[in-house]
C-alpha cells in the first residue's frame, strides 16, 4: 500500500494513494458506507500502531463521479470513518501538490458529503471551502456525572459537534488529559440522553473553548475525535460548525477573519460567507508538510497485521 504522510498544525493525515479495497464506483456516501461497514479491518489497520498513531486521520483516494474534481476522498480514523475532514483536505492538497498533480490555483474534490474546494497558495499553505455549516440547536444542557449540568450548542460542518464555551476544564495545554476525560463524559451523556442532530445523526465530536494563548487570536479550543484522540490542529470541520454558531449569534459579521488557536498552539484563518439553505459556507485557512513516504506491508504471519487493538 503505498501512502504519504503529513500533518496540519500537528495533527497527522496519512494519504492512502493505491492499496485500498473495492468500493466500487457508486456515490461517495455509499462508498464511505461500504468502507465503514465492511471494511473496519482494513481501516483500523491501516491507522492503529504499530502503522499508525492514536491522532491519525486517513485520506482513501478514489475515483471521483464528478469528472471535474480532481479526486474523490473517504476520510477515516481507527474508530469511524468520517463525512468530511478539514485538516485531511488541507494535507490532501499539500500532498497532491507534493506529487505533482495540482498546480497552485482552484480545485474541486468529492467528498461523501459533498464537492469542496480548495485553494491552493503555495507547497504548504492551502484554504478550503468546506460544505454549508449550520447550527442545529442551541444552548442543550446535559447533566454529565462528576461535572454536573454543561450547556453548548448542537452544531454540524461536515461532522457533527457538540460545542461548549467555556469548557468546563480550562482549555490549558497540561490539561489534557482531563480534557479528554470531560469531554468523553459530556459525549457518552448526550448518546445516553438521545441528544444528536437531524435523522438520528450522534455527536461524534466535543469541543471546549477558552481564551487564546495568543492576543490575536479569537480563542483556543481543545477537540475531542471519534477514537478519543485529541485534534492537535484546530479542527477544520470544527472550525465550520463553529462559524455557523457565530454567525447565527451575530458574534461575527460575514467575511470578516478570525484566528482559531488549537489546544497545541497551531492556527488557522476563518472566516464566512452565507450559503443558500440558511447556513454558511466556511473558509478555513491552514499550512501542511508533508513528512514522509512509505509503502505499508500486511504480512499473513504478522500477529500484528490488523494493528494493536486499543
Amino acid at each position: 500500500m503505498h501512502v504519504i504522510d503529513s500533518h496540519t498544525g500537528g495533527e497527522p493525515t496519512r494519504v492512502i494513494v493505491n492499496g485500498g479495497p473495492d468500493l466500487g464506483g457508486g456515490p461517495l456516501s455509499e462508498r464511505a458506507t461500504l468502507l465503514s461497514r465492511d471494511h473496519r479491518d482494513f481501516y483500523r489497520s491501516v491507522v492503529l500502531e504499530p502503522r499508525g498513531q492514536v491522532a491519525m486521520v486517513c485520506a482513501l483516494l478514489v475515483r471521483p463521479v464528478d469528472p471535474d474534481c480532481v479526486t474523490g476522498v473517504i476520510f477515516f480514523d481507527a474508530e469511524a470513518v468520517l463525512g468530511m475532514c478539514g485538516h485531511g483536505t488541507i494535507g490532501l492538497a499539500a500532498t497532491l501538490f507534493h506529487m505533482g498533480r495540482i498546480a497552485t490555483g482552484r480545485h474541486r474534490i468529492e467528498t461523501p458529503v459533498g464537492i469542496v474546494t480548495v485553494d491552493v497558495i503555495d507547497a504548504h499553505t492551502v484554504t478550503v471551502t468546506n460544505i454549508e455549516s449550520r447550527r442545529i440547536r442551541k444552548d442543550i444542557t446535559v447533566e454529565v456525572p462528576q461535572l454536573g449540568p454543561v450547556t453548548g450548542d448542537l452544531a454540524y460542518g461536515g461532522n457533527c459537534f457538540f460545542l461548549v464555551e467555556p469548557g468546563p476544564v480550562p482549555v490549558e495545554p497540561a490539561n489534557i488529559a482531563a480534557l479528554t476525560r470531560a469531554a468523553i463524559a459530556v459525549r457518552q451523556a448526550l448518546w445516553d440522553q438521545g441528544i444528536g442532530g437531524d435523522d438520528g445523526m450522534q455527536v461524534d465530536h466535543v469541543i471546549f473553548y477558552g481564551p487564546a494563548q495568543d492576543p490575536t487570536a479569537h480563542s483556543r479550543n481543545f477537540v475531542l475525535c471519534p477514537d478519543d484522540a485529541y485534534d492537535r490542529s484546530p479542527c477544520g470541520t470544527g472550525c465550520s460548525a463553529r462559524l455557523a454558531c457565530l454567525a447565527a449569534d451575530k458574534r461575527l459579521p460575514e467575511g470578516h477573519e478570525i484566528v482559531q488557536e488549537s489546544i497545541i498552539g497551531s492556527t488557522y484563518r476563518l472566516s464566512w460567507r452565507r450559503g443558500v439553505q440558511g447556513g454558511v459556507i466556511p473558509s478555513i485557512t491552514g499550512r501542511a508538510y508533508v513528512m514522509a513516504e512509505s509503502r505499508l506491508f500486511f504480512l499473513p504471519d504478522d500477529p500484528f497485521r490488523s494493528g494493536i487493538p486499543s
